[in-house]
């Protein structure tokens, strides 16, 4: 690592100050991913930046996945997953150990990283409250032999419906840092799994959140050339999305991002999670990182 002249550390700090004032008593809700968690001295660093944006007068709420931790466990105890239509059947068997895992195991090492660098982190998941119900998650997949469309049922698996926030508002700007599971209730009371990328598009929208930070594998949406986007509005991603440009698993990345703008979220940006402080990177500096959809 290079060395900083105090004198260009004074800079830096001082150069952060609009920022910091831009987003000042904001809630900013980060959906940190599966995939970037990445190893422990990452997840050290991100929990360290969540830190620093507490004692800056931002209020943090972390959203995060664990699809890798759920495949391995998955694995390890010798339950073989069904996919339809790129997506995982949930059975009753899959939930418990998704339960497991997300409420239990990778929540808790968030929290305990957060609580290492000095925050107060509360783990949680959208069950607790009645945070989030959800309904169960329909697909249809075309069968390929009669071109029918066919109904999938994904099992345990759901969309969200209602936010109540009554838990999060004793919480968020208390010196408290939400750390959020994406599971929830339906109205039968079972347990479903929810994307985590759309649970956080919910949740931000419900808190009417100044910025969704999205991170992910990827630097951002790229153009036909593989450059990044710095900024898209909401016709521009369709448009986008509609000519090809943006394709595969980017397209449910947008989508979510386009429904968290139409919640009211103000903004929202895929970033690279795997950076080194991409959320600092993104809220405190003037180039910013990824890209930034809006209205």
């Amino acid at each position: 690592m290079t060395e900083i002249s105090p004198l260009d550390q004074a800079r830096i700090l001082s150069e952060a100050l609009p920022h910091m004032q831009q987003y000042d008593e904001e809630t900013i809700v980060i959906k940190y991913g599966g995939h970037a968690m990445g190893d422990e001295e990452t997840a050290k660093n991100f929990a360290r930046d969540i830190v620093l944006l507490e004692q800056t007068a931002i209020n943090p709420v972390v959203v995060h996945g664990g699809g890798p931790q759920i495949a391995t466990m998955l694995k390890r105890l010798g339950i073989v997953s069904e996919f339809a239509a790129g997506l995982r059947i949930t059975d009753a068997a899959t939930i418990e150990i998704v339960e497991m895992v997300l409420a239990g195991s990778v929540n808790k090492q968030i929290v305990g990283y957060i609580n290492e660098a000095g925050g107060k982190a509360v783990g949680l998941s959208g069950k607790d409250a009645n945070m989030v119900k959800a309904s169960k998650t329909t697909r249809t997949i075309m069968d390929p032999d009669s071109h029918i469309e066919k109904a999938v049922d994904l099992g345990f698996v759901g969309d969200p419906e209602k936010v109540d926030l009554t838990l999060l508002n004793q919480l968020i700007g208390y010196e408290l840092i939400p750390v959020l599971a994406p599971l929830a209730t339906s109205k039968e009371g079972q347990t479903l799994n929810v994307n985590a990328d759309t649970f956080a598009g919910a949740v931000a929208g419900a808190l009417k959140a100044k910025r969704l930070l999205l991170l992910t594998d990827v630097p951002g949406v790229l153009d036909k050339s593989k450059k990044l986007i710095p900024q898209l509005s909401v016709k521009d991603a369709r448009k986008l999305i509609a000519d090809g440009t943006i394709s595969g698993g980017m397209i449910p990345k947008v989508e979510t991002c386009i429904y968290a703008l139409e919640q009211g979220v103000e903004g929202v940006v895929i970033i690279d999670g795997k950076m080194q402080h991409a959320v600092l990177l993104e809220l405190f500096t003037n180039t910013g990182t990824g890209t930034l959809i809006h209205k």
